[in-house]
């Protein structure tokens, strides 16, 4: 008997509030219709088109953490455990590029150019030493024209010369017309006088790339340095023009490279670091100016 009043009276103000509410509700919407806004422009909603999904492909997404889906494929050269001559080489290089180089040896990272090499190289190729095949075979014909009595007169062949004592004596003895030296020579010791020794004699020298390329010339595995005595008549005109550009290149600009200093690049983050603490300073002072 007691609930019951209150119960009825709730319902009745819940009733009436709830009218009350949607009133005001349908009032709103009427000053929204009837008055708008002045100055704003009603903007078309653009419906999208539906995309068109085909219920037989399921979407599923990748996870690639631990234990989830193997990660897609790139480079890891970054990672793999090189052989320790190739980590050497690296090294090696990287050394070049950040310590600084004494002018003595930073000669030899300045290698004639391409066009010129070939060039070079075609020549020394027409004067390459004879085989053992080659030896071979001459010898067994001298032998059977001595067996038959028959004299035989032979010259010394013009051919390119080797071997570091060899050719140092050559030099010495003012004979050399051309030296040719390689620019990766391991210890660079073995060579790192001999420019200094031509430019004395006034005897031109070149440096090239690969002393690998040098002993394929003369049958042999490398060779650090090669050197021409004599040219045969036809050869002469060419063998004069290729010595006047490696003299522009090399022997004229031998003071020039006696006082170069290699090296001294530092890597991408530290050149970074070091333009950032710039701009830094660069800050400052302006701050202290103001």
């Amino acid at each position: 008997s007691f609930i019951k009043p209150y119960n009825r009276h709730t319902s009745f103000v819940l009733a009436a509030s709830a009218d009350y509410l949607g009133f005001l509700s349908s009032l709103s919407f009427i000053t929204n219709e009837m008055a708008p806004k002045k100055g704003a422009k009603a903007v078309a909603t653009k419906k999208k088109p539906e995309k068109v999904v085909n219920p037989l492909f399921e979407k599923r997404p990748k996870q690639f953490g631990i234990g989830g889906a193997l990660p897609p494929k790139k480079d890891l050269h970054r990672f793999v455990k090189w052989p320790k001559v190739v980590r050497i080489q690296r090294q090696r290089r990287i050394l070049k590029q950040r310590l600084k180089v004494p002018p003595a040896l930073n000669q030899f990272t300045k290698t004639l150019d391409k066009s010129l090499a070939t060039t070079l190289f075609k020549m020394l190729l027409k004067y390459r030493p004879e085989d053992k095949a080659a030896k071979k075979e001459r010898l067994v014909k001298r032998a059977q024209a001595e067996a038959e009595g028959k004299t035989i007169e032979s010259k010394k062949p013009i051919v390119v010369k080797y071997g570091l004592n060899h050719i140092t004596y050559l030099i010495e003895q003012n004979k050399a017309q051309l030296v040719v030296i390689a620019h990766d020579v391991d210890p660079i010791e073995l060579v790192v006088w001999l420019p200094a020794l031509c430019r004395k004699m006034e005897i031109p020298y070149v440096i090239v790339k690969g002393k690998a390329r040098l002993g394929a010339v003369v049958h042999k595995k490398t060779a650090a340095a090669l050197c021409l005595t004599s040219v045969k008549n036809e050869d002469k005109m060419e063998f004069s023009r290729i010595v006047e550009a490696i003299k522009a290149n090399f022997n004229d600009k031998y003071d020039e490279n006696r006082k170069k200093w290699g090296g001294g690049i530092m890597g991408s983050k530290s050149q970074a670091k070091t333009k950032a603490k710039e701009r830094l300073l660069a800050k400052e002072a302006a701050q202290r100016m103001n």
